[in-house]
């Protein structure tokens, strides 16, 4: 069982919006797609650019800078120029409290 640490509140991921936290040292960008959480490296794989800044097609998150596309679920690479997978973090909500496991 993995152990969660608390990084945000519900009310502050309305669905459709995202929240970008520090997490781990690392940036995370959590996005609210039609009510369910995703929690992903806030970074592309194929330039380093934030991901926070990419459009939400689906269940996929679009890098505004060369259009590569990533599932949010598993974070797989859907659309090159990217080949690489981005990292994804598993979320819950424990009484209003947005968590990601450590």
């Amino acid at each position: 069982m993995s152990d969660f640490v608390t990084v945000a509140i519900i009310d502050e991921i309305p669905p459709g919006e995202r929240l970008v936290v520090e997490f781990k040292r690392n940036w995370v960008v959590i996005f609210n797609v039609d009510g369910t959480l995703y929690a992903v490296e806030d970074r592309c794989s194929h330039e380093e650019y934030p991901l926070s800044d990419g459009y939400i097609v689906d269940c996929e998150i679009e890098c505004a800078k060369h259009g590569a596309r990533f599932d949010l679920r598993d974070g797989h690479v859907t659309a090159p120029p990217a080949f690489s997978p981005i990292k994804v973090f598993k979320v819950q909500v424990e009484d209003g409290n947005v968590q990601i496991a450590k």
